[in-house]
Order: C-alpha cells, then sequence, then structure tokens
C-alpha cells in the first residue's frame, strides 16, 4: 500500500520528522530562509495528503481548491490568520496549530524587548562597536526603568498571562484587556481589567500579544496612540496587522510615544528603507517570538505528529477546526 504524501514548506530538522516519515513520503523544501514559491504550492498541493505550513505561507480558497485528497494542515505557528480555516472546514480538512510550546518562549521575547527597548541596549551595543564610546557620561545613553512601572497587556492569552508573571519579578503594577475578563487572574496575577483607551492612558508599557481578528485588525491607530503617554513604550509581540504603522510612525515622530518594540509587522519582511528602521528609539526583530531551539524543535515535532495522528485515522492533539 502506498505511503500518504506530505509536504513540508520550509526546511526542518531532520530529528523532528522521524516518526512521521515512518508513515508516510515527505518532501520538505530544501530551504529554511527561502519561503516555497507559490506555483511549487499550488503543484505540491494536488498531490499532498498533510500539509505541514509556515505563517509566511498563505494558504487561502485558491491553493485548497487545488487539493483532492488534503485531509490536515499543521500550521508551524499558534496563529493560523494565513489559513482559510473556513474554506478548509468545508472540504473537510483538519487545520491544527502549535500553542502551549511556545508560550514561555515568546513571553521571553516580548519582555525582553521591554528591557531592550526602555534601556536602550541595542543603541547602546552598536554605539560600543561602531568606536563612539569615547568616556563615561551621566546621562549618556541613559533609558528608562522598568522596575515599578505600569505594564499594559492587551491580549490576555497564554502568552498574556507568562509575561505578566515576568512582570510581577519586576514589581510591576499589571493592566490588562481582553475581549473576555479573567477573575482567576486578577487575582492570581494580581491583574486590573481595564478599557482599552484606559489601559492606554494609565500604561508606561503598552504590549500587544492579541491575535489578529476583524476586531483587532489596526486597532492601534492614531486615536490609540494619542491616548498613551508621551513616555509610554509600545511594544508588539503578536500580530502586525493590530497596528496602523503609519499611525505609528507619526506617533513616533512627533514624540506623542517614547519608543517602540516591534517582533511583527504589517509586511514581512520589512523593508530594509521602512522609516521605523531609521529611527533609533525602535528595536526591531525579525518575527522571532518563539525562536528557541528548544521551543522550534517542540513546534516541529507537535506539527509532525498532528500530521501523523489524523493520516492514522485519530484525532489531532491539537486542532483548531
Amino acid at each position: 500500500m502506498q505511503k500518504p504524501y506530505v509536504f513540508i514548506t520550509r526546511k526542518l530538522p531532520n530529528e523532528t520528522v522521524t516518526q512521521l516519515e515512518q508513515i508516510a513520503q515527505i518532501n520538505m523544501w530544501p530551504h529554511e530562509e527561502k519561503a516555497v514559491p507559490r506555483e511549487v504550492l499550488l503543484t505540491e498541493i494536488k498531490k499532498a495528503d498533510g500539509l505541514l505550513t509556515m505563517l509566511s505561507d498563505k494558504i487561502d480558497s485558491e491553493v485548497l481548491n487545488e487539493a483532492s485528497s488534503l485531509k490536515v494542515i499543521a500550521n508551524l505557528a499558534v496563529g493560523y490568520d494565513n489559513i482559510d480555516v473556513a474554506a478548509a472546514k468545508q472540504k473537510g480538512i483538519t487545520v491544527c496549530n502549535t500553542p502551549d510550546v511556545l508560550t514561555d518562549s515568546t513571553a521571553d521575547l516580548a519582555f525582553s524587548l521591554i528591557l531592550a527597548t526602555a534601556r536602550r541596549i541595542v543603541e547602546s551595543a552598536n554605539y560600543v562597536k561602531e568606536g563612539k564610546w569615547n568616556s563615561w557620561g551621566p546621562l549618556l545613553l541613559a533609558g528608562t526603568d522598568v522596575h515599578h512601572k505600569t505594564i499594559g497587556i492587551v491580549g490576555m492569552g497564554r502568552i498574556g498571562e507568562a509575561v505578566a508573571r515576568r512582570a510581577k519579578g519586576f514589581d510591576m503594577k499589571i493592566l490588562y484587556h481582553n475581549r473576555n475578563r479573567k477573575p482567576d487572574r486578577e487575582v492570581s496575577l494580581e491583574a486590573e481589567y481595564k478599557e482599552f483607551h484606559e489601559l492606554l492612558k494609565q500604561s508606561d508599557f503598552v504590549v500587544s500579544l492579541a491575535p489578529l481578528t476583524p476586531e483587532t485588525k489596526g486597532m492601534f491607530n492614531r486615536e490609540a496612540f494619542q491616548s498613551m503617554k508621551n513616555s509610554a513604550i509600545f511594544i508588539n509581540a503578536g500580530r502586525g496587522a493590530t497596528v496602523d504603522e503609519s499611525a505609528l510612525i507619526e506617533a513616533l515622530h512627533n514624540k506623542t510615544i517614547a519608543g517602540a518594540g516591534l517582533d511583527v509587522f504589517q509586511q514581512e519582511p520589512i523593508d530594509v528603507n521602512h522609516p521605523l528602521l531609521s529611527m533609533r528609539q525602535v528595536v526591531a526583530l525579525p518575527h522571532i517570538g518563539s525562536a528557541s531551539v528548544e521551543t522550534r524543535m517542540k513546534m516541529a515535532e507537535l506539527a509532525c505528529r498532528n500530521i501523523q495522528s489524523i493520516l492514522d485515522g485519530k484525532g489531532a492533539e491539537t486542532p483548531v477546526t
């Protein structure tokens, strides 16, 4: 009996796919940092029983309409807004993600952005490397404290809760906004629920971890930034499209807010000439929220297990449909 066919859209470590290879014929796009071309994806999906995708792969109705035997799409991410889930469901295709395993790594990164932006870490490191450090000065590259400040977390899911736990270690006051209140977390994390604009007004650090939905798309607009303190720092480790980047650029340029730490952008990869990259008060990272070796290995293994379970006729571990 012929093995089912699985296409993987980015090169993964061989050890993460070993188990899947026992039950499936695997074809893996051979590049780690180069996305699979759309024409290749359209060809591969015609014969695929399973598809392991990245957040950067657009799996829309055009792609799904080419699928004749596809049973499962495993996305190597918590988010899955790159996939037309409704169209997949209509075709009886299970969509899976990789929650939980990346929670702490992403929270580490989000808090690193807070520290890096507040304390001007990247700017200071470059100052030394560029040979500009000639003497000590009382306010040379002085940033702002993080401890005892107020953090406002927008999107209090697993990652938001993990960021709040880290904030407690810095003796921060914790505010949060979420589509649903979490009374148990208000007790365990000593977090206060606030309406969106009230959170913006009170926070020294505004951290966006919200998923991308019709309600959250562009929620950080001109009005939102004008609601913040002019000393506030904005952090986005959630989804790039929750931010109106032209409004963010304006807010930074006009000193409506003090700085930004960004791991995600509206268009990725971001153009090297993008105005945000020329601003010294911006720390920009290449969407590496979950990028620790340990976590990425676990994510790949979970994605492969999800595909294997569906192809074996069992339920997926982490389905979203």
